[in-house]
């Protein structure tokens, strides 16, 4: 089928940031890669400080839509953006990943409910792509989990939700899916194994799906110790491996849910995202489905940071790439309401930790506005200053080069945003 082919690469657009004065102009779009590539022979390179000062030639954007992948490319400047998609026209594409240790190998996770699910590769930064192995079976028995009603049922793979590329090897990624499970390949995507522990842990027949559905949509590896490992299930909380992935344990003491049989129950949270700064691992945040947490024990006890937020209700959450206590979400009405407070776009910071939060608005609209963040739609470059990058449910994708003072939309019509992430380039 069509879907089995190499990818040819889409047109590349072009996207002008406007100057930095406080509030942000309208993009202007041209076309032609010759222009692209003078610009960039001409542009200066900036410092990366979280690599000991040595140059960058630019940020690279992967962002996943309802409708296809998208590629936002720029140099250190981040004032001119080079937009190419769609990849995989029409397909749900729920995440898009970069290789730490091969910055030009990306994968991406493509699906549709008519044609199912397929992993796509690209060994030349997004330009070309070609469908790699897409066996995913679980180990054993698959056994079973509780549905919406209560009743159980058994495990079945639906999707890829999110690809965590190893950071010292181009050809080993982990990959949550959904029903739930931790799978990994260490052969550049030809196949891949379920590392069963966190399915068969014991647990796992408590676990009922969220709203859209029962995925394991967060997957964190600790930096500073590759035996460690985190994962986050909607809905059923957040784990750890301390082995590998071999054996996992729930750590939610401390979350609350009313809107379970027992707030206070060791699995059966719905937890929206988690992150980790690399330079302190022991120290995680969380958006929950409702409050946003703090932990700094790794994961053994939690505390509520919401603070003054206008509603603690939300998706995504990001930590500045150089400051470990400033951390960034947007507030979303409810959990009916998935769309901003007041109709208002804002992204909240706080720079202590939690707590204490600022509004964020130069440059995003104020008025009128129901979209809403998803929670892969959120994510930082590593530059000086720190860039912060997300896409909404109305196809657009915003980025600020000053860690979120002002805003500027790189584009404003691409399908529903699913993901974004940030890939800063050598």
């Amino acid at each position: 089928s069509t879907s089995r082919r190499r990818s040819a690469p889409p047109a590349d657009r072009r996207v002008t940031t406007p100057a930095r004065t406080g509030s942000a102009g309208p993009a202007m779009i041209s076309r032609g890669r010759s222009r692209r590539k003078e610009h960039r022979a001409r542009s200066p390179a900036r410092q990366d400080p979280a690599d000991g000062g040595c140059e960058v030639s630019g940020v690279r954007l992967l962002v996943g839509t309802r409708k296809g992948a998208f590629v936002l490319t720029a140099d250190g400047t981040r004032r001119d953006w080079s937009v190419a998609g769609p990849f995989f026209g029409g397909w749900e594409v729920y995440h898009v990943a970069a290789s730490p240790a091969e910055p030009s190998r990306l994968w991406a996770s493509q699906s549709t409910s008519w044609f199912g699910q397929l992993v796509q590769r690209s060994d030349d930064g997004g330009r070309t792509w070609e469908p790699v192995g897409n066996d995913f079976r679980y180990a054993g028995d698959p056994g079973e989990h509780l549905w919406y009603d209560g009743t159980p049922r058994p495990f079945e793979f639906t999707r890829v939700w999110h690809l965590e590329p190893s950071a010292g090897d181009p050809d080993t990624v982990l990959a949550g899916v959904e029903d739930a499970a931790l799978f990994r390949s260490t052969d550049g995507g030809a196949t891949w194994d379920e590392l069963p522990g966190l399915r068969t842990g014991g647990s796992s027949a408590a676990w009922q799906p969220g709203a859209g559905g029962m995925c394991l949509h967060t997957v964190i590896a600790d930096p500073g110790d590759p035996s460690r490992l985190y994962g986050a299930i909607s809905a059923a909380g957040a784990f750890r491996s301390d082995d590998g992935g071999g054996s996992w344990k729930p750590i939610n003491r401390g979350l609350r849910s009313e809107q379970i049989p027992d707030p206070d129950a060791e699995v059966g949270h719905c937890v929206h995202r988690i992150v980790m700064h690399p330079s302190r691992p022991q120290t995680l945040f969380m958006q929950k489905h409702w409050d946003v947490m703090r932990s700094d024990d790794a994961g053994e006890s939690w505390h509520e940071i919401s603070g003054d937020l206008p509603s603690d209700f939300g998706f995504p959450i990001a930590l500045h790439a150089h400051e470990p206590d400033t951390a960034y979400v947007v507030p979303i009405t409810s959990d009916s309401l998935h769309y901003p407070p007041e109709g208002r776009l804002r992204v909240y910071r706080s720079r202590v930790g939690g707590h204490e939060w600022e509004p964020l608005t130069g440059g995003l609209p104020q008025r009128d506005c129901y979209v809403n963040v998803l929670r892969d739609a959120m994510a930082v470059d590593s530059l000086d200053r720190c860039g912060i990058y997300f896409g909404t449910t109305g196809g657009q994708v915003y980025a600020s080069a000053d860690e979120g003072d002002t805003w500027t939309a790189l584009v404003r019509d691409l399908p529903a945003v699913l993901s974004v992430e940030a890939q800063t380039l050598p």
